[in-house]
């Protein structure tokens, strides 16, 4: 009924447009008339009319007169059309609307409509703009702050970046990590200078925002300046993390054998206990000249060069190394040497590497075999999970009924039935197992899956 009551005014609008069309596309300026009835709409109580009219300012009512005059209605409407026309007159991106939008955001104290104004900057702005963009990061408001973050992504002009990159020397170091990673989305290639001094800077989160900047943007050529921010970050979370994204850099050089070499270069070049460290990282990349260290490493009586030797060959990247950590778990002098090894083959057995997934089972089964504490074999439970065959699922099973290794054999089980070609290709199988899940699992989660995985439905994880 609504629709049909509607529908003699969205006509009359529509005819009044369509002769027009044409040649206000062909003037400079839109009819006044036209622009005058376009205004008039945006004040109307239907939804319908207002977004025929924002239409129009997107995309027909050309000239800077009609943008101004648009513009000027900021100010006399509701917040709901206020919002529709910010994103119209960002859309129609002529910047001789931007004073009356900045004035809404200095006004308004309803941020829904600040958030549009501000999101409006982002296509209507230049780089004056940016300090009082980096100044609402910081807003108490969320709406505020995303619609800050995506205004600076979208900000063009040839003096955007530079500003951008100047103003990181000023700011705290909260706002230095989201200009950061507002640099890292724009895909700013002309920061990296930026981005590897910050790396190897004073701050530990600007450190770490700037490393993961560089796992993404950098190349071969950064990956010297990369190791400073390697050798800067404190050990554990924030140096694996450098690591890791100084591993990235090179996972992109096409051969597989070169990838390590930007890194052993680089390492030529510092002193002997920056390398010993850097060696960890060299092992995450991989690769026959990287193996060729690591081994030298790991065959030294120096016992700080012999362990980390052993925490490099432990970060290898696929399971070429398997037979040298099997010999390392069973032979190393070091228990400790000896457990990593272990860890190490669990976790690189069901890699994607190019073996079969009965190579990748077998594997897992002798770490299995060669691990020594209920810890290791209930890693290797979990990365079964990935090892898709039935064969899996009879590996798993059977630890279903042991206390010390229940819920994660539950675990793997349901995981390993998520996926319906493997379950329904095993129905009888995987039914049975599923029902020992439903009588053994704690978990509530792993009950209810097991229970949907029966009947033949799906599960998503919830966010």
């Amino acid at each position: 009924m609504r629709h049909r009551v509607l529908a003699p005014t969205v006509l009359v609008l529509i005819g009044f447009m369509t002769p027009r069309w044409e040649s206000i596309r062909a003037q400079e300026q839109a009819n006044p008339e036209h622009v005058e009835m376009i205004v008039g709409f945006l004040s109307d109580a239907d939804k319908d009319i207002r977004s025929l009219a924002y239409d129009q300012i997107r995309t027909e009512a050309v000239g800077e007169a009609a943008t101004k005059r648009f513009a000027e209605s900021l100010s006399v409407l509701a917040s709901e059309a206020r919002i529709g026309l910010l994103s119209a007159l960002a859309d129609r991106g002529d910047r001789s609307a931007k004073p009356a939008v900045t004035t809404v955001l200095a006004s308004s104290k309803d941020e829904s409509v600040r958030a549009a104004a501000i999101r409006a900057l982002g296509k209507l702005g230049d780089a004056t703009d940016i300090p009082a963009l980096i100044s609402l990061l910081t807003a108490p408001a969320d709406s505020t702050k995303e619609a800050a973050r995506a205004s600076l992504v979208q900000l063009r002009g040839d003096d955007v970046l530079p500003v951008m990159i100047e103003s990181i020397a000023n700011l705290d170091p909260r706002v230095r990590v989201a200009l950061v990673e507002i640099l890292t989305a724009r895909r700013a290639l002309t920061a990296i200078p930026t981005l590897l001094k910050l790396a190897a800077g004073k701050e530990a989160t600007v450190r770490a925002a700037a490393m993961a900047a560089l796992g993404q943007l950098a190349g071969p050529e950064h990956v010297g300046g990369m190791a400073q921010g390697v050798l800067t970050a404190v050990k554990g979370a924030e140096r694996t993390a450098a690591e890791k994204n100084l591993m990235f850099v090179c996972s992109r050089i096409p051969e597989k054998d070169e990838r390590a070499e930007p890194l052993r270069s680089a390492m030529q070049t510092l002193e002997a206990h920056e390398q010993i460290v850097m060696l960890s990282t060299l092992g995450r990349i991989g690769g026959a000249s990287a193996l060729r260290e690591v081994d030298q490493a790991i065959a030294s009586p120096r016992p700080k060069l012999h362990t980390a030797g052993i925490q490099a060959i432990s970060n290898w990247p696929d399971a070429s190394v398997a037979g040298r950590l099997i010999e390392l778990a069973k032979s190393d002098e070091h228990d400790d040497h000896r457990r990593k090894a272990r860890m190490a083959l669990i976790r690189i057995a069901p890699l994607p590497d190019g073996r079969t997934d009965v190579e990748k089972l077998d594997l897992l089964q002798a770490a299995f075999d060669l691990a020594d504490d209920d810890q290791q074999r209930n890693y290797a439970l979990a990365r079964a999970a990935a090892i898709r065959l039935i064969e899996t699922l009879r590996f798993v099973l059977p630890y279903v009924d042991q206390d010390r290794y229940a819920q994660q054999a539950c675990q793997t089980v349901v995981d390993l039935a998520h996926h319906r070609k493997l379950r329904d290709k095993n129905k009888q199988e995987f039914h049975a197992a599923l029902d020992k899940v439903i009588k053994t699992s704690s978990d509530t989660v792993v009950v209810e899956r097991a229970n949907r995985y029966k009947l033949g439905q799906t599960w998503v994880r919830p966010r």
